[in-house]
């Protein structure tokens, strides 16, 4: 049987998950693996909460709905506190310390990291955090390659703000680096 991958990306609306869980989704298929995205979010434009739920497998995914995810992004605490819950007993949750406070208890893995402070202080905009954050699901879970990742982000930003995204990129891969050794 292959190796089956759910993931969970939760915040806010207007955080950009929704665009990174397509991003995921992408690299896994240049990687040559099947992926089905869904996503769900309130009715604000901005402020509500979002999700994007991406799965990723060897085989055939016949249902695309996460129901335990193994990796769980949390953004904003509102989401931590919606979807820990549904996070599978070994899993791996990773937080934004920024805007969550009160982690958790889990069984499996918990990676709190300041993904937005770091993208705002370090790459100068809080908006690229989803890439960030990316770029730590990516490093801490291995669950698609970096070069596939890239491509896929690539492939996506708005022309012009490729050099700020790689950064974006880079930055969460390094953040995770520190959490990992």
């Amino acid at each position: 049987m292959g190796e089956n991958k759910e993931l969970r990306l939760s915040g806010s609306g207007g955080q950009g998950l929704i665009m990174a869980g397509i991003i995921i989704a992408d690299a896994a298929i240049r990687d040559g693996k099947n992926s089905v995205q869904s996503q769900s979010y309130g009715p604000e434009a901005r402020g509500g909460a979002s999700r994007s739920e991406v799965i990723i497998s060897d085989e055939e995914i016949d249902y695309p709905r996460v129901a335990r995810p193994d990796v769980l992004l949390a953004m904003s605490q509102e989401a931590c506190d919606k979807f820990v819950r549904d996070l599978d007993k070994d899993g791996v949750l990773i937080i934004d310390s920024t805007y969550v406070h009160n982690q958790p208890a889990v069984e499996g893995v918990v990676y709190a990291l300041p993904i937005s402070r770091a993208a705002r202080e370090q790459v100068g905009r809080e908006m690229v955090a989803n890439v960030v954050a990316l770029g730590a699901v990516t490093r801490i879970t291995g669950v698609v390659s970096q070069e596939s990742l890239t491509d896929a982000l690539l492939a996506r930003v708005p022309r012009g703000t490729e050099e700020l995204n790689k950064k974006a990129l880079d930055l969460g891969w390094q953040l995770a680096e520190q959490v990992l050794n």
